[in-house]
């Protein structure tokens, strides 16, 4: 691996780890204006295309915890360069593919990237002055969600105006622009807990996470009450329960369940399930009701890339107060941060369910949900790196991350049933009906509401200390035995 800059510049590791975040986010949202083609394009089933979509959702979930543990042991930069490495290959291969293995095969290698932007964060506890922590980690924390805004709108013009494979050149260069300046720009930190990777706790996670996620998204097709998917709860039930009892016993665990126990971390990440719930809502119900026809009533007939232009403004409100979230973590602490934009994200699903009957009202929709985002996923570093030590950081920020995830996963399957069950006919088609978007919109409202209530159980935050002194070059944990 090449050596690493010696002297980082805070504003260059700043911009080139958030445009990396974006980059990865922007994988989530790259293949939509497509999935309605992609049956066609694959040769493939709807059912079976479907998995272009599941194995990059079952891929990030799996690599985040693992990659994250990884960095923490042998190096944050390196593990970063090989999730861009995954993401590049992975572009390359679906710009290749014309039949259905190869792009899921694809699609899994780009999902692998996750664990890029918790990356990020631990990267910048270790490397950047403490005043710029705060704001730098908060707009590394909301690339997330700006990624998956902007991409939406850019994948939707290059699918209308190009050839489809062109989406995943773009992401493998944007991949590559990533990687050569994280090449130039961005150190490797000292801080490392070295010692003996995981690997049947690894596998236990994986396995465990992959049966819970391919349940939850796979059920509205299968049945949710079909033996397959009650099979894959029951599986992740017992794999994750055997899993948690071998991470409590063995001496080097991938996850340190009683760090995660502590209550900052217990409730902070409670919290993500939460927030991750409204923030997919949001990504669920205004492209619908955009783009549904205008004879409903309340649907907009709007085009699909009309849509991405109109949900396009929410990334760069999520963007613009990042550093807002920050000042009043700083302020009054990121506990108070994060239940105030929990409690602006339910305003706007309350916003939502009134004002719903023009383009102007989505976007204001948007803009405020998302300014509740930027504020929430802005305090969830702070809270995180705030009780756990300097050689746990990457880790558990991985964890929080995977929370998030696990919270859209959810709604995604929550609003599927909702949507699917409470229709209207229009010439012979089932359409969601109005009330059933309000009651995804109802149901988000009540999941950031249960955000802040979890939020407010939070301790008061104390901050964590000066970072810990550069591992030695044998690699031997740096973090006092007092953290522990």
């Amino acid at each position: 691996m090449p050596a690493s800059p010696a002297s980082p510049r805070p504003n260059a590791v700043v911009g080139v780890l958030a445009l990396a975040g974006i980059v990865v986010a922007l994988m989530q949202t790259l293949v939509i204006p497509i999935i309605p083609e992609l049956p066609k394009l694959l040769d493939a089933s709807a059912s079976d295309a479907a998995w272009a979509v599941t194995a990059t959702l079952l891929a990030s979930a799996v690599a985040t915890p693992v990659v994250g543990r990884l960095g923490d042991m042998f190096g944050k930069r390196r593990m970063l360069l090989l999730s861009l490495v995954l993401l590049i290959a992975g572009s390359a291969v679906c710009a290749l593919s014309d039949t259905l293995v190869p792009m899921v095969v694809g699609r899994a290698l780009q999902g692998l990237s996750a664990a890029v932007i918790p990356l990020g964060i631990s990267i910048m506890r270790d490397e950047l002055p403490v005043e710029r922590l705060a704001g730098a980690t908060a707009v590394m924390s909301a690339s997330l969600g700006v990624g998956g805004a902007l991409g939406l709108p850019a994948a939707a013009l290059i699918a209308d105006k190009l050839d489809w494979h062109m989406l995943f050149w773009l992401a493998g260069a944007l991949g590559a622009v990533s990687l050569v300046l994280v090449l130039a720009l961005v150190p490797e930190s000292a801080v490392r807990s070295g010692g003996r990777f995981d690997v049947l706790g690894g596998l236990g996670m994986a396995a465990g996470l992959a049966s819970l996620l391919l349940a939850i998204s796979k059920g509205g097709d299968w049945g949710w009450s079909s033996g397959t998917v009650l099979g894959l709860f029951a599986a992740a039930v017992v794999i994750l329960l055997v899993w948690g009892w071998w991470e409590l016993h063995t001496p080097e665990p991938l996850v340190d369940l009683r760090t995660t126990a502590r209550r900052q971390v217990l409730f902070t990440n409670l919290a993500s399930i939460a927030i991750g719930f409204s923030m997919f809502a949001m990504s669920l119900v205004l492209p619908q009701l955009l783009q549904l026809p205008e004879a409903t009533g309340y649907g907009l007939g709007r085009s699909l890339l009309t849509t991405g232009f109109v949900m396009a403004p929410s990334g760069l409100v999520m963007m613009a107060f990042a550093p807002v979230s920050a000042k009043v973590s700083k302020a009054r602490g990121p506990k108070v941060t994060l239940m105030i934009g929990a409690l602006i994200v339910a305003a706007g699903y309350a916003l939502n369910i009134v004002l719903m009957a023009e383009v102007w009202h989505l976007v204001l929709v948007s803009c405020v949900i998302s300014a509740g985002i930027g504020f929430a996923y802005g305090a969830m570093p702070s809270l995180i790196m705030g009780a756990v030590p300097p050689g746990e950081t990457a880790a558990a920020n991985s964890l929080n991350t995977l929370m998030r995830s696990l919270g859209t996963s959810v709604a995604s399957a929550i609003a599927g049933v909702i949507l699917a069950q409470l229709t209207i006919d229009l010439g012979g088609f089932a359409l969601p009906s109005e009330n059933a978007f309000k009651v995804v919109m109802a149901i988000g409202a009540g999941a950031a509401l249960l955000a802040a209530a979890i939020a407010s159980c939070i301790p008061r935050h104390r901050p964590a200390g000066p970072v810990a002194d550069p591992a030695p070059a044998d690699g031997a944990a740096t973090e006092p035995a007092s953290v522990r």
